[in-house]
């Protein structure tokens, strides 16, 4: 266990205890609002840290509440993250196209091409 990995013990005590959401709806609530009072943070310009933070947290209570691990499904999207953005520079590089000139437009049609690939 690294030391930043994510403690989800306290949140199975809460839940052990009944200090939970009835089910995966009201996490998702939750999601929202604390996305919502992210957007305030970076507008105002404080508490962004924080209120990302408790963003992050609120995910991790989703995933817990359908039985996946934050810390794998993570692992997971950066895996797959890696892979397709390797697979779209070699891609680009096989059309002649440099990703570092490459305008947004490109760049997006260039990853939703990886994404529908098998």
């Amino acid at each position: 266990r690294t030391t930043d990995a994510l403690d989800t013990g306290a949140g199975e005590k809460a839940s052990a205890v009944g200090f939970d959401w009835a089910g995966v709806d009201g996490v998702l609530d939750k999601v929202r609002e604390e996305l919502a009072e992210l957007e305030e943070a970076l507008q105002i310009g404080e508490g962004i840290a924080a209120e990302y933070g408790d963003l992050l947290q609120s995910c991790a209570h989703v995933g817990r509440h359908i039985g996946v691990p934050p810390e794998s499904a993570l692992r997971q999207a950066n895996r797959r993250f890696s892979d397709r953005f390797r697979a779209m520079e070699a891609l680009a590089a096989a059309e002649g196209i440099e990703l570092s000139t490459a305008s947004a437009h490109t760049l997006d049609a260039l990853w939703e091409r990886i994404k529908a690939s098998p």
